[in-house]
């Protein structure tokens, strides 16, 4: 039986692919016994620790773009959205446990922006946790906790290794939602969305991705601060994996999908388990090569 520590990093709705590459790990017999997660990463990784993955992805999977919009309720202060009507939905799939009485270590990062510095939820509330980790600035309100004003914690730390680490398991294995890699070839499931197979959906969208034309033009404000965020965070990754590099780096490209696709779950999580177990194949070939230790 072979031990995983897990990284989920941030990266707006590519956070489904984690759920793809949790189920490629445990069909393949990997047990996952401590899991770090940023933004969307603490998210899954929470849902994971708490038991409530399952649930979250039979709902994920059947949302549309309108019910996405029916989910978010607006404000002007500190933030586009308040999130209230967004987390009370989560609130069905994640209980009030605290951290340390989840079946596996857990950790959820924020970013404190008053004192400038990662804040590490290891022990209580695991909803203010995931609250505080998602809070994306711009977009939702930020929680302010007493003398600390938390947001998402891709700001400083997309990708946190660190805290896998005393785990001691056999592997860590982290998950780059920001990778600039090209997109695998995959094959999609067979579905339909309003007529049109998904997979001929998904390859417009990718053609359309990497048209010069459409890639130079932003929508609103918001894609104006999604796509700065992608960039601070797909270079702040870079830096975590030189510092502390995991013994496998499964890499989803930013192409899969935009940071606020949210609808794309079916595709996206299917991404997730293909370019894990593209990266497992490789790996397991390494260990059976001969001379290897």
């Amino acid at each position: 039986m072979t031990t995983v520590s897990l990284v989920l990093g941030s990266g707006g709705a590519r956070g489904y692919a984690h759920i793809g590459v949790i189920e490629e790990l445990e069909r393949r017999g990997y047990t996952i016994n401590c899991i770090a997660g940023s933004s969307m990463g603490a998210l899954i990784g929470g849902l994971y620790a708490a038991d409530g993955l399952e649930a979250y992805k039979a709902w994920v999977v059947s949302l549309s773009r309108l019910n996405i919009l029916s989910l978010l309720d607006l404000t002007f202060s500190m933030g586009a959205i308040r999130g209230e009507r967004l987390f009370n939905k989560l609130s069905e799939f994640l209980d009030d446990s605290a951290i340390e009485t989840l079946r596996i270590p857990f950790t959820a990062v924020a970013t404190d922006i008053v004192h400038q510095k990662e804040v590490w939820f290891q022990r209580g509330s695991l909803r203010e946790a995931i609250r505080a980790s998602i809070a994306v600035p711009g977009v939702f309100t930020p929680v302010i906790q007493e003398h600390r004003v938390l947001v998402d914690g891709g700001v400083l730390n997309p990708l946190p290794i660190i805290p896998t680490v005393a785990a001691r398991s056999d592997l860590i294995i982290a998950v780059d939602l920001n990778s600039k890699s090209l997109l695998p070839e995959i094959s999609l499931p067979d579905y339909s969305m309003g007529g049109i197979p998904l997979e001929d959906g998904f390859a417009a969208h990718q053609a359309q991705h990497r048209s010069p034309e459409e890639s130079s033009k932003f929508d609103s404000n918001l894609d104006i601060i999604m796509n700065s965020l992608e960039v601070m965070q797909g270079a702040l990754a870079q830096y975590k994996i030189a510092g502390y590099p995991p013994d496998l780096l499964i890499e989803v490209p930013t192409e899969v999908c935009q940071f606020h696709d949210f609808h794309r779950a079916t595709e996206v999580i299917e991404v997730g388990r293909q370019v894990a177990a593209k990266a497992l194949d490789e790996m397991e070939a390494r260990a059976q090569r001969p001379g290897h230790i």
